[in-house]
């Protein structure tokens, strides 16, 4: 009787946690992406609009200075030129402050805007918002962003020592197709 019970708390908690974690809908390939408006670590606003023209690499990722986000953060900076060079930009999101971005850009020497979504509404239109109830934290999901400010590729299983790899190559075939 006592297992059942047990059973029944455990299985009550997870569908509880599942339903608190959703996030909102991810946006389809194709569509506009969502417009945002973000300080970065140095306190400088950015929109979607400051990207037109170019392709954007918008990642979100949950915890500034954890071994994951590090792992990524420093493979976009180490190929920033690949993709400066294909005419993408890079821009990484997260619920932390602005002080934390700092911190994390400064000790790894970060070259891009991290923007501070401390609201969580840009992680929820994005549908990249894990929400527990009090603690809050970004999904790492990424989406390549056209040169016309619409959805080109929505990557919701990112392995951090390759991502930035798998960018480069969708970035030189999307190029491709474009011509």
């Amino acid at each position: 009787m006592k297992w059942m019970i047990l059973f029944g708390l455990v299985a009550a908690f997870g569908l509880l946690v599942s339903q608190m974690a959703r996030a909102g809908e991810l946006p389809k390939v194709g569509e506009p992406a969502p417009d945002f408006n973000l300080p970065d670590q140095n306190g400088e606003s950015h929109q979607l609009k400051d990207f037109a023209g170019k392709w954007l690499v918008l990642y979100f990722y949950p915890k500034d200075d954890t071994p994951g986000c590090t792992q990524e953060a420093c493979a976009f900076r180490d190929d920033l030129s690949k993709l400066s060079k294909l005419g993408a930009q890079v821009v990484g999101v997260s619920v932390d402050d602005g002080a934390s971005h700092a911190e994390f850009a400064k000790k790894y020497h970060l070259p891009f805007p991290l923007l501070a979504d401390k609201s969580t509404e840009v992680a929820a239109r994005y549908g990249a918002l894990m929400n527990f109830g009090l603690f809050k934290i970004a999904k790492r999901y990424t989406f390549l962003i056209d040169p016309q400010g619409k959805v080109a590729k929505v990557y919701q299983k990112v392995e951090t020592s390759k991502h930035s790899t798998e960018i480069i190559e969708d970035l030189k075939q999307l190029s491709i197709k474009g011509q």
